[in-house]
């Protein structure tokens, strides 16, 4: 790499980071943009992308460099192997407490449920998604949709911009020439989850109120302005970005954080590239972010192994890695190939509104079947937004119905999604391996496996927690007739 690539990289690196500014200054003054709570990255992005060469060509307002807008459209694909990489840092395992191990069947069985609506709403997303896609395209033969097209939707609704980016990343290694467009249509659809998400999260947020359906919520709510504007001007009320675990003396506390990071990124290139260069089955086709977590994971258990659970702070791991997912985030709108994803835009309004169908279905109404006397909505609204964008989304929706998080929703999801985690270790290079060489066919059959597995344990879990129930209430009524007898 010469001096003036990395010129290049800085400048566009630079470009971004405006781009980012300006969509926070829009997100803290636009009432509309508050209201819908959408990241400064992907108001930054759109700038770029409805101001730039790439939307208006040679009469751009903000006419970036044809190189910058390369780099960018490479920048989610290789930033999001960093970003799947910090993930595990930091979550080391705590000694097991009696009370975890006496809450017994009643709370293993809630878990059971919270994990299989979230898995299955994703599951059946894939399934329905790439099924409606080869519907249209039986219907409109002149749509010209691709192989697996629909499948971006679970990912772009499951993840957000983000995990479009990482579909880009596993397309890109398998040498598809397509990967810049799946990459496009993902995070299309990943903005059409966040914006839907949101306003339809508040509709269903403002009908289940209306109807008493909500634990906490018995007047109409409202977000904090710092929430809404994105932005914290009392310096009182700004907390601290995390604690430093070193002396600047030595080394910065960032450095040290980035650094096993980038450290377990470099890590797992090299594994795929053996991989790769060795020919191994199975190995070769699976990405590289999946091996940067598997790393990451041997590293966390070194630390801890060695008693150096003390140089690693939560808060400043997850920092550094939501800097890394807006640098991600405003790189992929800002570079996305509009006139090519435009081709496709009537085929992913119509997959879109399937999905936003089947997600209500799959999370919202599923909790009240499920868990009618576990603050169901409460649980519902979380899983929607996080099936319709990405963590925060779900927490913000969540915190307009239990704004000190009192409810158990958080806590139960926390434990869910160490289940998913371990199951998709298994399913996700499966899947990939589909996206990259199979059929829309093989994509709908995975979907359907992937979400008969999870309901089969939200329904096996339903039955447990009945039959739990129960016995608590058996013993319970032994227990006041026997105070009654004394």
């Amino acid at each position: 790499m010469t001096s003036a690539l990395m010129q290049t990289l800085l400048k566009s690196l630079g470009a971004l980071g405006f781009l980012l500014l300006i969509g926070t200054l829009l997100r803290a003054k636009v009432p509309a943009f508050r209201k819908m709570l959408i990241p400064a990255s992907v108001l930054g992005g759109f700038i770029g992308l409805f101001l730039g060469p790439e939307l208006l060509g040679s009469h751009a307002i903000l006419p970036f460099p044809e190189e910058w807008r390369t780099t960018w459209s490479l920048m989610p694909s290789t930033l999001i192997v960093p970003i799947f990489a910090a993930i595990p840092l930091g979550n080391f395992k705590k000694k097991k407490e009696k009370k975890a191990a006496s809450e017994g069947i009643h709370h293993a069985s809630r878990i059971a449920m919270v994990t299989g609506v979230h898995a299955s709403q994703m599951g059946s997303q894939i399934a329905i998604g790439v099924a409606a896609a080869v519907l249209l395209g039986k219907i409109f033969p002149d749509m010209g949709l691709y192989e697996n097209f629909g499948f971006e939707m679970s990912q772009g609704f499951n993840g957000g911009h983000g995990t479009a980016g990482a579909v880009g990343n596993v397309l890109l290694e398998a040498g598809v020439e397509r990967w810049e467009l799946v990459q496009g249509v993902a995070t299309t659809f990943a903005t059409i989850g966040l914006l839907g998400g949101i306003l339809m999260g508040i509709f269903h947020i403002n009908r289940a109120q209306a109807k008493g359906r909500t634990v906490l919520l018995k007047q109409a709510s409202s977000l904090p302005d710092s929430t809404s504007s994105g932005i914290q001007k009392d310096i009182t009320k700004q907390v601290s970005v995390g604690r430093e675990t070193t002396s600047n003396s030595n080394i910065e506390c960032l450095s040290v954080h980035i650094g096993l990071i980038f450290l377990a990124s470099a890590a797992a290139y090299l594994i795929r590239g053996a991989a790769v260069s060795n020919n191994i089955p199975g190995f070769k086709e699976i990405p590289v972010w999946p091996y940067a977590l598997i790393v990451m994971h041997f590293i966390n258990f070194l630390l801890q192994k060695f008693h150096l659970e003390w140089l690693i702070d939560s808060k400043v791991k997850s920092h550094l890695s939501g800097m890394l997912s807006d640098f991600a985030i405003v790189a992929a709108i800002a570079s996305m190939p509009v006139k090519a994803v435009a081709a496709y835009i009537v085929p992913m309004v119509l997959v879109s509104l399937v999905g936003f169908v089947l997600v209500y279905f799959m999370t919202i109404r599923a909790f009240r079947f499920l868990l009618p006397d576990s603050c169901p909505f409460e649980r519902g609204i979380y899983v929607w937004g996080m099936g319709t964008g990405v963590m925060m989304t779900g927490m913000a929706l969540l915190k307009i119905c239990d704004p000190d998080y009192e409810l158990p929703v958080l806590e139960d999801y926390s434990v869910a999604n160490i289940v998913i985690s371990m199951t998709d270790l298994v399913a996700l290079p499966i899947m990939y391996n589909i996206l990259c060489y199979g059929t829309s066919q093989q994509m709908i059959v995975y979907g359907l496996v992937y979400t008969a597995f999870f309901i089969v344990m939200a329904l096996v879990g339903k039955v447990l927690y009945m039959h739990s129930s129960d016995e608590e209430s058996k013993n319970s009524r032994i227990a006041s007739s026997e105070v009654v007898a004394d």
